[in-house]
């Protein structure tokens, strides 16, 4: 079993092992029958070579050489953390430059987006899952926050909207992604406005699957303040930026909660399917007024599976040494700062609007 399994989903921890009572107290003591043989007693630290290697009908079937090193592995969102956390930043002028990666904060982002801050103490942080020890980079202590729906939220918005047939034919027409329509047609709407200043009178609260992290809330329903009547192109890219907004507002939620509870975070690493929408990226830097690295490699998942290989194989000595030589740096988004203020008046509203769900849920339950 790999660490990062049992301890971030299954209540295990590497000083103590398996909780005995806690299987007891939920009626499957069964589990701890035979020194625990049903859910594995052997249990190895992500990067480890597992066995003898990878055996012969499974390197057949995978046209792979056998008994090559296999590692234990990681949870997706924990490898892409992995795959990002750790590059070198030398020279790009970051304010986590020379400092331990524990200023870093390493987000996950697909169809949902998961947050990974690693300490060097265990940090509770309300609403934030952990701290896991060992669950992600060795000998750090792990925190994940998470958002239900990002991706999904976005897709959600603009294929439901009246004008997705239009906005579907428009970009097909000018062959590119309906993302990339969409943010160039933004530029074309905002005239002499920044274009996140579009949206000064259009708020969104992204929870229409719930809130996981910081108000672990699965009851919390999504809100969309300044609807008109008009029904055009314009109105579904304004309703597709709100939504970003949102979820970088959530975001920055979730980071306050984090260093409230003690964590330093100075720079934000993104990788998955948002992190290309350089509208997603860069309103993430604006709000949360930190600089975003990009990977080189998008796809960090798979980065940090290789990592986990590279150790196993014995390239390298250390998942941190690993980390440093195999994950680089693509790109360096940083935040205008002269537009601090109007997030700062939109973060403002963002919270008052879970404020006045709550309170709207209270006056109907009454």
């Amino acid at each position: 079993r790999s660490l990062c399994t049992v301890v971030c989903k299954w209540t295990y921890t590497s000083d103590r092992g398996w909780d005995d009572s806690f299987w007891k107290m939920i009626g499957l003591e069964d589990l701890v029958k035979d020194k625990y043989e049903k859910i594995g007693n052997h249990v190895l630290s992500p990067g480890e070579a597992v066995g003898k290697g990878l055996t012969p009908d499974a390197a057949q079937d995978l046209g792979l050489p056998a008994g090559i090193a296999v590692a234990a592995s990681l949870i997706d969102a924990h490898a892409g953390g992995l795959g990002v956390i750790g590059a070198d930043v030398k020279g790009h002028n970051l304010p986590c430059e020379n400092q331990p990666i524990t200023s870093r904060v390493a987000m996950i982002c697909g169809t949902s987006s998961c947050h990974m801050g690693v300490s060097e103490t265990p940090i509770f942080v309300p609403g934030v899952w952990g701290p896991y020890f060992s669950a992600m980079v060795p000998g750090l202590w792990l925190n994940e926050g998470g958002q239900s729906a990002t991706g999904k939220l976005i897709d959600h918005v603009v294929r439901g909207h009246v004008a997705f047939p239009e906005l579907e034919a428009k970009a097909e027409a000018s062959a590119h992604s309906i993302y990339t329509y969409l943010n160039s047609h933004l530029d074309l709407i905002k005239k002499s406005l920044p274009v996140g200043f579009l949206t000064v009178d259009l708020h969104v609260w992204p929870d229409f699957h719930g809130n996981r992290s910081p108000l672990t809330d699965l009851t919390l329903k999504g809100m969309v303040v300044g609807l008109t009547l008009s029904r055009g192109l314009d109105e579904l890219a304004l309703i597709y930026l709100a939504t970003i907004q949102a979820i970088a507002l959530g975001t920055r939620h979730i980071l306050e909660a984090m260093q409230a509870a003690g964590h330093e975070i100075t720079t934000l690493f993104l990788c998955g399917g948002l992190s290309k929408n350089p509208l997603f990226v860069q309103m993430h830097a604006d709000i949360t007024d930190k600089p975003v690295v990009l990977s080189k490699e998008v796809e960090s998942v798979l980065v940090g599976a290789a990592i986990l290989g590279a150790c196993a194989s014995g390239d390298f000595a250390s998942i941190q040494e690993a980390m440093a030589k195999m994950g680089k740096i693509g790109k360096v988004v940083q935040p205008n700062h002269e537009h601090k203020r109007f997030y700062d008046k939109k973060y403002e509203v963002f919270l008052k609007l879970v404020e006045h769900q709550r309170e709207y849920r209270s006056i109907m339950n009454s």
